[in-house]
């Protein structure tokens, strides 16, 4: 970890007060003009910093740290299964895990980004990923599964985010079939799944997990072709402190206690619980064409079975639904 990253869990760990750059210097074996350049580069990066004589330094009281060291301090990882990495700006965490995955990273490396300039959703969609306001996140896993049952690591990581979002933020949270969180009607986190097939096997040579969650609403607003359907689960952070780090770390142990036991799909009732639109109708989306079909519910092969208005019946493990018809294209 850099100079200023542990300067700025420093200053996180001491809850709004002081810290003089005396102390910093020798808790971290290092020069107070080591300090002032990291004291420098942080404000660079955007994190309000007060500077007083003969006290030191604190934060502003509206920074959430989202830190590797911060994070790992709530995983209490004592297998060390995860390997993470935290980066100011990646153009996607999935793009650049599936390269570092190409060149022998271990499974549980994890990839988590302040922004994404190029952040992926389904079907080639942009996953809008501003600064300091979500988490953005990828996990390489190596899985001895079949391709076709992918499709549970994406179920239990969204069970996972809606549990985290309710212990860390008390919040309720709902899933729409297949990957998407909801919040107060609103879409609050995407989950994309992209795999690597090992063709001799038929099985996963891995497969990366991308996970953004919009944790706080962006000053700025949504761009507008997602103004109608992104929410956040907090409108701001004010007093946050370090919510996200707590968050990312939630997520990470809720859903590895999934992912260890796949086979047992110990996620699957919550995850059926947790849909919002089971009983209600929907639009079934195939290329420019909606279906209106209601849906009857979720088989354990989160497969979802919709009666269309003809009274035919559909089993589907693949595809997008939509809950408003005027919107093609939810996820």
């Amino acid at each position: 970890m850099v100079i200023k990253d542990k300067v700025l869990n420093m200053l996180a760990k001491a809850d709004g007060n002081y810290v003089s750059g005396e102390d910093l210097a020798r808790s971290l074996g290092v020069s107070r003009n080591a300090i002032w350049k990291a004291i420098n580069a942080l404000r660079g990066q955007g994190v309000f910093i007060h500077a007083a004589t003969n006290k030191g330094y604190r934060l502003g009281g509206k920074v959430d740290i989202l830190s590797e060291e911060l994070i790992r301090n709530y995983l209490e990882d004592e297998d060390g299964r995860f390997f993470i990495d935290v980066r100011r700006e990646v153009a996607s965490t999935n793009t650049v895990l599936k390269q570092m995955a190409e060149t022998g990273a271990p499974e549980g490396t994890v990839l988590i980004a302040q922004e994404q300039t190029g952040g992926k959703g389904r079907l080639q969609r942009r996953f809008f990923s501003p600064p300091g306001t979500g988490i953005y996140m990828s996990v390489l896993l190596r899985p001895c599964i079949l391709a076709a049952d992918c499709l549970f690591i994406t179920t239990a990581s969204a069970v996972a985010v809606a549990e985290a979002i309710k212990d860390v933020c008390g919040k309720d949270a709902r899933i729409k079939w297949v990957n998407d969180v909801y919040c107060d009607g609103k879409k609050v986190c995407g989950i994309l799944t992209e795999a690597s097939l090992d063709l001799e096997s038929g099985g996963v040579a891995y497969a990366v997990l991308g996970i953004g969650i919009n944790v706080y609403r962006p000053q700025e607003g949504y761009p507008e072709e997602i103004a109608g359907i992104a929410g956040a689960v907090l409108d701001n952070a004010n007093g946050a402190g370090d919510l996200r780090s707590r968050m990312a770390a939630c997520v990470l142990k809720r859903f590895w206690a999934y992912y260890s036991e796949l086979n047992k799909r110990r996620f699957l009732d919550k995850y059926k619980e947790l849909s919002m639109i089971v009983g209600r109708e929907v639009y079934v989306l195939r290329k420019n064409a909606s279906h209106r079909a209601f849906v009857i519910g979720i088989d354990d092969d989160c497969c979802l079975r919709v009666r269309y208005s003809d009274g035919s019946e559909e089993l589907l493990s693949s595809g997008e639904v939509s809950i408003n018809p005027n919107v093609a294209g939810e996820v």
